[in-house]
């Protein structure tokens, strides 16, 4: 499975930085990934929903580390590039 493409939609929010639309081999995407700041940087939080007790379980997640490594080094690669665009867009205003 490859990662085809990752958008990024920033927010100007303290902890949440941006949401991410993940597309796998052009046929599969997720919605709702979250980049926000945690106790040592930026995390990778998937979809997730409330359950009955006040926690959160994530709906869709990488089963192993190596993908998840390789799906939070996209997200995070393509959240940098987006920042550093929005800098250059401002820049030029």
């Amino acid at each position: 499975m490859e990662i085809t493409e990752v958008r990024i939609h920033l927010r100007p929010e303290e902890k949440l930085k941006a949401f991410a639309t993940i597309t796998f081999d052009n046929t599969f995407v997720v919605h709702n990934v979250k980049i926000v700041t945690g106790k040592s940087g930026l995390v990778v939080s998937m979809p997730s929903r409330k359950v009955k007790d006040g926690s959160f379980k994530d709906i869709a997640h990488p089963i192993t580390n190596e993908f998840r490594s390789k799906l939070e080094k996209a997200v995070l690669d393509a959240y940098n590039k987006a920042l550093s665009e929005k800098g250059a867009s401002q820049e030029n205003k």
